[in-house]
C-alpha cells in the first residue's frame, strides 16, 4: 500500500483528533459565498470528502443548501449524521461513489489533493456527470505539479497536484469554464483554489 491508499485509513483513525482541530472559524467564508451565490435556494450541493461536516457543510446546510456529503471516514460521517440528521451522508471513496442525482454544485475542498495525479485526472469526468448545467464545482489542489507528504498526529500524510495548466485543460475538456483561480490565498489559510462552472 502506498502513502496514498493510507489517506482513508489515517483520518479513520485519528477522526476525533482532526474533528477537534479543524478549525470552525469559516476562512473559506468568502469562497463559499462565490460558490453558491448563482445557486438557487435549497438547491443540491455535493460535498465529497465532507470530513466532519464543519465548518463548511454545516454552513451550507445553515444556508438552506440541501447537501449530500461524501467521506471514507465512517467515524466522521457518524458526526456528520449526528449533527446535522437532515442531510444526506454517504461512507464513501469519491473516487467510487455512484450516484444518479445531479447537483447545482460539487464541492471538493482539502480533500481532492489526497488523490494520487492519475486519479485527479479520472475525477474531472466524475465532476462533469455529477454537476448539472450551469453548475458550480470548486476544489483545492497545489500550487505545481508533484507530490507533498505531510504529517498528521505523527503519520505521514499524502498530497499531490497537477499544474494549473493541466487543471485548466482538464476543467475544458469536461465542460467547465475556470470563473477563478487563487494560488495560496492568504485570506484563506494559503489555499488554492479552483471555481468553475459548467458551461
Amino acid at each position: 500500500m502506498d502513502e496514498a491508499d493510507r489517506v482513508s485509513g489515517l483520518y479513520e483513525r485519528h477522526a476525533a483528533t482532526f474533528d477537534r482541530i479543524r478549525g470552525r472559524g469559516l476562512l473559506e467564508k468568502t469562497w463559499l459565498a462565490r460558490f453558491t451565490a448563482p445557486l438557487a435556494a435549497g438547491a443540491a450541493i455535493l460535498d465529497l470528502g465532507c470530513g466532519s461536516g464543519e465548518p463548511m457543510a454545516a454552513s451550507l446546510i445553515e444556508g438552506g443548501f440541501a447537501v449530500t456529503g461524501v467521506d471514507s471516514s465512517e467515524t466522521l460521517i457518524g458526526l456528520c449524521r449526528t449533527r446535522h440528521p437532515k442531510a444526506d451522508w454517504h461512507v464513501a471513496d469519491m473516487r467510487l461513489f455512484a450516484t444518479e442525482k445531479t447537483f447545482a454544485g460539487v464541492l471538493a475542498w482539502h480533500s481532492f489533493f489526497h488523490l494520487t495525479p492519475a486519479d485527479q485526472r479520472a475525477m474531472f469526468p466524475r465532476f462533469a456527470a455529477m454537476t448539472e448545467r450551469g453548475g458550480m464545482l470548486m476544489f483545492t489542489s497545489g500550487t505545481a505539479h508533484g507530490v507533498a507528504i505531510g504529517n498528521f498526529v505523527g503519520e505521514p500524510l499524502y498530497h499531490a497536484s497537477l499544474d494549473a495548466g493541466e487543471y485548466r485543460a482538464l476543467l475544458a475538456e469536461n465542460g467547465f469554464v475556470v470563473l477563478a483561480h487563487l494560488a495560496e490565498d492568504p485570506d484563506c489559510g494559503g489555499a488554492t483554489v479552483w471555481l468553475a462552472q459548467k458551461a
